[in-house]
């Protein structure tokens, strides 16, 4: 399993990849920062529960399950 910080960077090149004030960009932004920023990986998917708003919550949860399963 990768740790914290390659799948920040996995999340920063999906960020940079995605349009400019997309929710997508905003999504995997934010998975990027909370996966660099956490202790673990259990810490760092607790930590999404508190993004705002809803749907860009979802697509940082959606992001991170993808990113933490393969």
């Amino acid at each position: 399993m990768r740790d914290n910080l390659d799948l920040a960077a996995s999340a920063q090149q999906l960020a940079d990849a995605a349009p400019t004030g997309s929710i997508d960009r905003a999504a995997a932004s934010s998975v990027a920062i909370t996966l660099a920023t956490t202790r673990d990986i259990s810490h760092a998917r607790k930590t999404l529960d508190g993004v705002t708003p809803e749907e860009v919550r979802d697509a940082a949860v959606e992001i991170f399950e993808q990113l933490s399963t393969d």
